[in-house]
């Protein structure tokens, strides 16, 4: 913003003071941080005119929390709480042959009896070719039945919350990675998180020179914040946004080049809270897509996640985004759990310097006097707590997942090196939820090792807790954005297997009936109380060429299976057709499947041609 524009703007609001209230405080996280200083939360009073800042940054306490949500309201009386437990010694190796006796897990403080247990050893073998479709089949089916979990990961490339000049040091790093440490019976996949969303740049594979000659494609693209200072951003994420105060002004308690400088800030900072909220909604539609994508793949599985932080502060676990936000995060939450994915993130922003010379030209302080040391301290303090609250927020995001966070280290190469090592072996541990406890929030988890001696020896590592809300356990809250989500995604959501084939043309004036079959194969499908089968199909035409929607089709299937043909529909599946109304022409049709019991997720994209 101009000087001549802001001298403008505060000329009009200084005419209007009485009648204009513009000394407002944003909300945000709260502060808490495990390295250096630990700032103290608390609210802001007064104007910034007249009051100078405390040394320290103190960001506004109005975080939102899940245990403040309504009751939980159980849609089954019985929840199995099932996740992968990383049990390695000091060299990193895993440790095996434990026995569901060697462990203890503890719920909220309660110790928990386990209900099933595995250990799972990773699939060393070298990859084989995907499963081929039968001519004009297609389906969604990850990996042959009975074959062993193999270490599978896919490495999202972050430019929505990462500067531009850190994505471009960070693809060099991974080709780097790539280069040296990939082998054939590791599986990887590539993706980058853009503001338009998700786009898939190479689908699972076991090649490092396909990944390579993928990465080096890609481009960079300008970050959520791009324009703004690191001080605003500070401001956004802490919600402790400077103050314009008129009325200090007119009583003659003010600094005009203060006052100039507060409202370039605030407007700054108001500017950046709204990008915030599209980058965390963008993200974790990202994490959502790819979670349903790897859902049906067997075993324990990891997004590496290259990024410059988190798009929103949690300062303790239960913090969730506000607004709509809130249930897009815990549904994307539950889903990572459900499909025994860990996040790693890696920083690749390496050592970050955070000091007023790093950004010369948005200094944005008074020339001279106290009031341009207080704002000094202010900034340095607001950019090194944003710092330690971008780390602390991917560390406990990663430890939330079962994840490890990387940060803090120049040698990005030898972070992600470190993330794909730590995809082991593991044991997959289960109990059933107490569903009479209906509180909302975080519900913490810690795991050990009975014998005392092996559990110092050893390092246990299990996703920290889970969330507990309406949006976690109610699948019918998600089910139209679900839907619409999965039409849209540019992968296929592999949580139900689903085949699709084409099986007829029949003439309809200047259209044709084409007939599809859909098949769902045994025990696909979850049965709800009294066998109820209850489960949503839509079947989206696009046009080959300029991708635009041609028709949908959607329909829901919902009712009671008589006692007497459970038993089939378990062991044969579900086999249903429909058909579709189309003029001639080349298409692309996608089909999505819900089931509304589970909540799981299963779609393929076909390919047509009507002449």
């Amino acid at each position: 913003m101009s000087r001549f524009s802001l001298c403008a703007l505060v000329s009009t609001l200084l005419i209007c003071a009485p009648i204009c209230a513009f000394a407002q405080h944003g909300g945000g996280g709260g502060g808490r941080g495990t390295s250096g200083s630990t700032p103290v939360a608390h609210g802001s009073t007064g104007s910034a005119v007249n009051n100078a800042p405390e040394p320290d940054f103190v960001p506004a306490s109005t975080a939102t929390r899940a245990e403040d949500e309504a009751r939980v309201e159980f849609k089954s009386e019985v929840v199995l709480v099932q996740f992968p437990v990383v049990v390695v010694d000091k060299s990193g190796k895993h440790i095996p042959n434990l026995k569901k006796e060697d462990f203890q897990i503890w719920e909220s403080g309660k110790e928990q009896k386990l209900t099933t247990f595995e250990e799972v050893v990773t699939n060393t073998t070298p990859l084989v070719a995907p499963i081929k479709s039968a001519t004009g089949e297609f389906h969604n089916l990850t990996a042959a039945t009975g074959e062993p979990p193999r270490s599978t990961m896919i490495v999202a490339l972050d430019t929505v919350n990462t500067p531009l000049l850190d994505q471009t040091y960070g693809r060099k790093e991974l080709l780097k990675f790539l280069a040296k440490n990939l082998d054939s019976s590791q599986v990887f996949g590539l993706v980058v998180i853009t503001s338009s969303g998700l786009k898939v740049i190479h689908g699972l594979t076991g090649d490092s020179k396909e990944l390579i000659e993928a990465l080096n494609k890609v481009t960079s693209e300008l970050p959520a914040t791009t324009g703004l200072s690191v001080d605003a951003q500070a401001a956004a994420v802490s919600g402790d946004r400077p103050v314009l105060d008129p009325f200090a002004f007119a009583a003659g308690g003010g600094n005009t080049l203060s006052m100039l400088e507060n409202f370039e800030n605030g407007a700054d900072a108001s500017v950046a809270t709204f990008q915030q909220d599209a980058a965390i909604e963008t993200t974790m539609n990202a994490f959502l897509g790819i979670a349903w994508s790897m859902e049906g793949i067997p075993g324990k599985k990891s997004i590496v996640w290259a990024t410059g932080g988190m798009p929103f502060y949690l300062d303790s676990a239960s913090t969730v985004p506000g607004g709509y936000l809130s249930n897009l995060y815990e549904r994307t939450m539950a889903v990572l759990n459900e499909s025994s994915i860990s996040v790693y993130p890696v920083d690749v922003r390496g050592l970050v310097n955070t000091s007023l010379e790093a950004e010369p030209a948005r200094r944005n302080m008074p020339t001279s006097g106290v009031s341009r040391a207080n704002d000094a301290m202010r900034q340095a303090s607001g950019r090194s707590w944003l710092n330690t609250s971008t780390t602390d927020s991917l560390r406990d995001f990663a430890a939330m997942t079962g994840g490890k966070a990387f940060y803090n280290n120049n040698d990005i190469a030898g972070l992600f090196k470190r993330a794909v090592d730590d995809c082991s072996s593991y044991y997959l541990v289960g109990y059933y939820l107490d569903t009479k406890n209906t509180h909302p929030g975080w519900r913490p988890l810690k795991v050990k090792l009975r014998d005392k001696e092996k559990d110092k020896e050893a390092e246990v590592r299990a996703r920290t807790g889970f969330l507990v809300t309406n949006a976690t356990v109610n699948p019918d809250i998600a089910r139209k954005s679900d839907l619409d989500f999965a039409a849209i995604s540019p992968f296929d959501s592999t949580g139900l297997p689903v085949t699709v084939r084409w099986l007829g043309t029949a003439p309809d004036g200047a259209k044709k009936k084409i007939q599809f079959g859909l098949q769902l194969p045994s025990k696909a499908l979850t049965l709800g109380t009294e066998n109820l089968l209850n489960f949503d199909y839509i079947a989206t035409v696009y046009g080959a060429k300029d991708s635009k929607q041609a028709s949908s089709l959607t329909k829901t299937i919902k009712g009671n299976i008589p006692s007497d043909r459970v038993a089939k529909f378990q062991s044969e599946g579900l086999g249903l057709k429909n058909e579709i109304e189309l003029p001639p022409g080349d298409y692309l049709v996608r089909f999505v499947v819900r089931d509304d019991v589970s909540g799981k997720i299963g779609s393929v994209s076909a390919p047509l041609t009507v002449n």
